[in-house]
């Protein structure tokens, strides 16, 4: 008998005679493992009422069998499960039982998912069992396993290609590999190689290859060889894989790049996303994982993330003629484009260690049983937590959105402002305050269903829209609370991955219960959520306003205080402290006595701004929301500027626009002198010094032949860029999302690189620098027109 212990990476499974055979591809600290589970059935549930019905419809189907469980349904029908050898009789047989309107639970769960979350395995397994050892892989089957919390050491492989221009013919892959160690974030890389077609002087990191089909076994061989737990690179599976995968059906080669010789398979959803399956390597698109950690880039271009997080970029600078150069390089220069190929590879491993990509995605595993690979997952995490625990109580989980819809839950609360240009502005900010709702008044989609039927009013918390809690029967506030005190943890010892993936999750768990996309679907629990939130923000500040000071904003959960008095730093921030001191005790104390409820509500203070301006919607006079700026003062004594919502922050306007609104405002924020600045840059603008900050960059959002009835400028261009490189035989340059550079001219919007007419000056005057500037003057009575001389016609 022996005792492993890993993390999955992949999960799959195949029909075999006596039914399904699970496989689990394993991370262990001895190399790679294949766990397998034969004679497992599928299994989804039906109501007890519905059998006899079912039987009838299922007619024709042999392998399948029915039993009773001690399961309900949330509306206390019982529960008949039904269990298939044959996952193709499973799949037909929900088809048909559907098809005949009658309603399945949990039918979309797959069976590795489910054999795994009943075990409440998240990425950690021990097995116990009898191993063998073939080809370097240890094979375990039919183990016994259990859920262990791990952390491991992933071996990753960052890859790229480079093409022709059209896509037709493979000039090189390059490669670049490390492990990734949980503490260790050194960024040195144990493994390069650029594989390339054609003939030149090799290096140890570069090898040439005859043509397409050595070049592509070659690789093949070198994936093999390196051995990885992850594949990663920049929108790796839509582009690199899918080229490979049409390259070797061309060739007639087998792409085999996964454990045990296995091929990759490419899976198209109906959501228009690509997922690739690979056993034993899970495969992850650099885009797609940035997004799901929460970072936001105006463009998510390689080039252009990598100098926002590494200060460099690509090698070859100019983005829109980038093929050309490839192709170029491919022909005079082989050398140099293997160096570029490589970076590309260096960049993007660089950017999952600097954003601590792979250490996100372990740990929300670790915390969700989210598989490694997995794109967004917030129901998915949702159900993983949730379902067993929902079983052990004796329930199945709901057909999905069939709670009650048609109210329109409300969203955050947003107060309505006070415009103005403020000394001394602190931010109270209540931290998680959506979860903390949650597990204070008890919101739970089986306390909801408990809470209704229960007779005992003072077992109940009353929640929004006849909504009824049950006071000690729930999940969810107490899977939170673990999720809290882990995080706690997490931040208690630095690791800042973790932290994040579970602000992450306990985050989405209000979307998932608002969203109509989830199972477990209900307005009466977003809504009670929301509406509660409406009501702790607005009597927070009743009651700030009673300790004296004055509330000029509120959003979903901060509030906004102006202190209406001189202060230094320090005392701001000791009345900031005392104020949520005092508002917390104040909540603790109205919870316990009106509602019998301990409070989780813990308002922060967060932020001093020295210097504040709330503007006014652009023409009247009515305070703005979610649009303010602010002058804060960090721990070295710096002052910063914080923009939210307005110019400098939004990629829609020119860099000349957002230079100008943080300089301005810097300005009028620090007491310095502005008036003249203005008049100078307005001048230098006007004789063609700044012609460079006048540049839209905007992405296109569809394919540019699907702009018909509406064109916008960044449309216009693009197609004028086309015509002039159609006329010069350049192949097609813009496809959805691409993103246009375009400056606006008299003969109308034109692509930067074949501009043709003079700028429109008068256009930049009064639609980027206009605005900027008639956001703050007034509050320091001052307006653009005033100091430019110009007057602004009415229409």
């Amino acid at each position: 008998m022996q005792t492993l212990d890993g993390f999955v990476l992949t999960q799959h499974y195949h029909q075999k005679k006596d039914g399904l055979e699970l496989q689990f591809w394993l991370h262990s600290d001895s190399g790679p493992v294949l766990y397998t589970v034969d004679s497992q059935e599928a299994v989804f549930f039906i109501r007890h009422s519905d059998v006899s019905t079912v039987r009838e419809l299922l007619t024709g189907l042999r392998s399948w069998r029915y039993g009773a469980v001690a399961l309900r349904s949330l509306d206390f029908s019982a529960i008949e499960a039904l269990y298939f050898k044959d996952i193709g009789e499973y799949r037909e047989a929900i088809k048909r039982i559907q098809a005949a309107s009658i309603d399945c639970f949990e039918e979309d769960i797959r069976p590795t998912e489910r054999f795994l979350m009943e075990r409440f395995i998240n990425g950690g397994i021990q097995l116990e069992g009898a191993g063998h050892s073939r080809f370097g892989v240890r094979h375990f089957h039919n183990a016994r396993c259990r859920t262990i919390d791990c952390t491991p050491n992933l071996k990753v492989l960052s890859f790229d290609i480079e093409t022709s221009m059209r896509g037709q013919e493979l000039y090189s892959i390059g490669m670049a590999g490390q492990v990734v160690a949980d503490k260790d974030r050194s960024k040195s890389h144990n493994f390069e190689l650029v594989l390339m077609r054609g003939e030149g002087d090799e290096k140890t990191w570069l090898k040439y290859y005859q043509d397409e089909r050595q070049l592509l076994q070659a690789f093949i061989a070198a994936v093999r060889a390196f051995d990885p737990d992850l594949l990663v690179g920049w929108n790796v599976i839509n582009f690199d894989l899918r080229f490979l995968q049409k390259k070797s059906e061309s060739l007639g080669i087998p792409l085999i790049l996964g454990r045990k010789a296995s091929k990759l398979h490419l899976r198209d959803t109906n959501t228009n996303f690509t997922f690739a399956s690979l056993p034993g390597r899970a495969v992850i698109d650099g885009i797609d994982c940035l997004k799901g950690a929460t970072y936001h880039f105006e463009s998510y271009a390689l080039d252009n993330v990598a100098r926002e997080m590494l200060g460099r970029g690509k090698d070859i600078d100019h983005v829109d003629n980038r093929g050309e150069e490839i192709t170029r390089l491919f022909r005079e220069d082989k050398q140099a484009l293997a160096r570029y190929n490589l970076e590309d590879c260096r960049l993007v491993l660089e950017i999952f260690e600097k954003a601590g990509l792979i250490r996100y995605l372990v740990a929300r595993s670790r915390m969700t049983g989210l598989p490694l690979d997995k794109v967004g997952g917030s129901a998915a995490a949702f159900d993983n937590l949730y379902l067993p625990r929902l079983h052990r109580h004796g329930f199945v989980a709901p057909v999905y959105a069939s709670g009650e819809g048609g109210l329109g839950s409300p969203g955050g609360y947003v107060m309505d402002s006070l415009p103005g240009l403020y000394d001394h502005v602190l931010v109270l900010d209540f931290k998680s305050l959506y979860p903390s709702i949650i597990r204070t008044f008890k919101i739970d989609p089986m306390g909801l269903v408990k809470g209704l039927a229960c007779e005992d009013e003072q077992q109940r918390v009353a929640g929004f829209l006849q909504a009824q809690y049950h006071r000690d029967q729930h999940i969810l506030p107490g899977l939170l609370e673990q999720l809290w005190v882990q995080r706690d943890l997490a931040k208690a010892e630095s690791n800042s991955s973790l932290s994040q993936a579970i602000k992450i999750i306990m985050n989405s768990f209000y979307g998932v219960l608002g969203s109509n996309l989830c199972r477990f679907f209900d307005q009466r629990l977003s809504s009670s959520i929301t509406l509660r939130g409406h009501q702790i923000l607005t009597e927070s500040r009743d009651f700030i306003q009673q300790c004296g000071y004055t509330v000029i904003y509120g959003d979903t959960d901060s509030l906004f205080v102006w202190l209406n008095q001189n202060c230094k730093p320090g005392d701001a921030d000791q009345l900031g402290r005392g104020l949520a001191d005092r508002l917390n005790v104040w909540w603790r104390e109205r919870l316990q006595d009106e509602f019998r409820l301990q409070c989780f509500l813990e308002i922060e203070y967060e932020t001093h701004y020295h210097r504040f301006l709330m503007p006014t919607i652009r023409g009247s006079e009515k305070g703005s929301k979610k649009r303010y700026a602010g002058m804060i003062e960090d721990e070295g004594g710096e002052k910063k500027l914080i923009f939210k919502g307005l110019e400098s922050v939004r990629s829609d306007w020119t860099p000349l626009a957002r230079q100008f609104q943080r300089e301005l405002y810097r300005r009028i924020f620090a007491g310095e002198s502005y008036q003249q600045y203005v008049k100078d840059l307005v001048q230098s603008m006007l004789a063609g010094d700044l012609d460079s900050l006048l540049v839209y960059r905007k992405r296109l959002r569809q394919p540019l032949e699907a702009y018909t009835k509406n064109q916008p400028p960044h449309v216009q261009a693009a197609r004028k860029a086309e015509k002039i490189r159609s006329q010069q035989n350049l192949p097609p340059l813009y496809k959805r999302g691409s993103s246009i550079a375009y400056l606006l001219t008299l003969s109308g919007p034109e692509p930067v690189d074949y501009q043709q007419s003079v700028i429109d000056y008068d256009h930049y005057l009064e639609k980027q620098m206009e605005p900027v500037a008639d956001g703050v003057l007034p509050f320091v009575n001052c307006s653009f027109a005033e100091l430019t001389g110009k007057q602004i016609q009415l229409f």
